[in-house]
């Protein structure tokens, strides 16, 4: 059950990157809004998962989810370039979530 919170709580924290941009500066108060209920369930949902998970492994992995998806969700989104070097980095950021997930 630890690795289904650690990945919601990987997910929490694109949904916290995500809100915080649309929110523009906090002047967009339903962003605003989403963006705190995102990283508050982020942190929640991370520290569920700590009770059970090597604090390295748990933390590397949810850095690494959210630093993938608002990537990729930039890229997607609101026009961030999309050359090579980025989808390899991505690539090796989730590469190596998959490992620590593989050796835990």
């Amino acid at each position: 059950m630890s690795w289904i919170y650690l990945l919601f709580a990987g997910l929490g924290e694109v949904g916290f990157v995500i809100f915080m941009k649309l929110s523009d500066g906090f002047t967009r108060t339903k962003y605003s809004i989403l963006c705190g209920i995102s990283g508050f369930a982020s942190f929640y949902l991370l520290s569920k998962a700590l009770l059970e998970l090597p604090i390295g492994t748990a933390y590397g992995v949810w850095t690494g989810i959210g630093a993938a998806g608002s990537v990729l969700l930039g890229m997607l989104f609101f026009g961030e370039p999309r050359n090579w070097r980025r989808i390899l980095f991505i690539a090796m950021i989730i590469i190596s979530v998959i490992g620590l997930k593989a050796v835990s």
